[in-house]
C-alpha cells in the first residue's frame, strides 16, 4: 500500500503498517494487532507527540539502565516489528543483553523475533526459556537466566503482570507504554508515557550524554524523579487531549 506523504496520519499509517507487516511475518500475533490500535488512540490523545514529562521519565530511565549491573532488554512481537534497529542500539548503548519474553508464546515466533533483531545488529538474543517466575502463571514467567540475574529489566508494550512479579523479585523496572492508568505504567520503577518509536531514539541519546556523568549524578537524577507524580501528569495531559476533541 502506498500511502501519500501529505496524509494527516501518515507517520500513524506507517506504524500500522509495520505492525501489519510483522502479523504476516509471524512475529505479531492478532491480538497485537489489537493492542497497537488501543496505543494508537492513546497517542492520538497525547497529540502524536514527546511531551516535557515524558522527556524527564526518560532521563529517569537512561539514569537507571546506566547504573544497572546487569540490565536486560525485553521484546516482544510488537516492539521487534516497530523499532528493532533502536532496541539493539539501546541494548548495545547500554551493555544491555536481549531476551525475547512473549504472552502469546510459541519457539517457532521467539525464533523469528531473535532472528530479526539479529539482522539488525544482535550479536546475541536469548529467546530460549532457561528458568521460570515462579510468581507468574502466564507464559511470560519463561525467561532466561539473564532476567533472573538481572538487577533492571526493561519493557515496552508489556503485560503489567509481568512487570508486577519483576518488582516483586526485586528487580527494577523501566516501561515505556502509552497508557499512564495501564498495570504496567503503574508497577513500574520509571514510566515513560510515549510511543516507542519517539521514545527510544531519545533514551539511546540520553545514554550517550550520560555517559559522561558519574555515578552520584546519575543517582541523583533518579532520586529527583517520582514515578507517581509522572503518572499523574500525564494523565492529566491524556484527559486534556480528550476535552479538546469534544463537540
Amino acid at each position: 500500500m502506498i500511502i501519500p506523504k501529505d496524509h494527516p496520519r501518515y507517520e500513524s499509517l506507517i506504524l500500522r503498517e509495520k505492525i501489519i507487516e510483522g502479523f504476516r511475518k509471524g512475529i505479531v500475533v492478532e491480538a497485537g494487532l489489537i493492542a497497537h490500535g488501543r496505543g494508537e488512540a492513546l497517542d492520538y490523545l497525547l497529540g502524536e507527540k514527546t511531551h516535557e514529562q515524558a522527556v524527564k521519565a526518560i532521563e529517569a530511565g537512561a539514569a537507571l539502565l546506566l547504573l544497572a549491573e546487569r540490565p536486560v532488554i525485553t521484546v516482544n512481537g510488537n516492539t521487534c516489528a516497530l523499532s528493532a534497529k533502536e532496541l539493539v542500539e539501546l541494548a548495545n548503548a547500554c551493555g544491555a543483553k536481549i531476551e525475547v519474553n512473549l504472552f502469546y508464546r510459541s519457539e517457532e515466533r521467539a525464533k523469528k523475533i531473535a532472528e530479526v533483531l539479529k539482522e539488525n545488529g544482535a550479536e546475541e538474543v536469548y529467546y530460549v526459556p532457561e528458568a521460570e517466575l515462579d510468581n507468574l502463571s502466564s507464559e511470560r514467567r519463561k525467561v532466561s537466566m539473564a532476567t533472573i540475574e538481572s538487577d533492571v529489566v526493561f519493557v515496552a508494550l508489556e503485560d503489567g503482570d509481568r512487570t508486577k512479579a519483576l518488582v516483586e523479585k526485586g528487580k527494577k523496572v523501566v516501561a515505556i507504554d502509552l497508557n499512564p492508568l495501564s498495570r504496567t505504567a503503574r508497577e513500574a520503577t520509571v514510566t515513560i508515557v510515549d510511543n516507542i518509536v519517539r521514545a527510544l531514539p531519545i533514551l539511546i541519546k540520553k545514554i550517550e550524554e550520560f555517559k559522561k556523568k558519574d555515578r552520584k549524578k546519575l543517582e541523583e537524577i533518579l532520586k529527583n524523579f517520582n514515578n507517581e507524580e509522572n503518572l499523574r501528569i500525564m494523565e492529566k495531559i491524556l484527559r486534556r487531549g480528550i476535552r479538546e476533541i469534544e463537540l
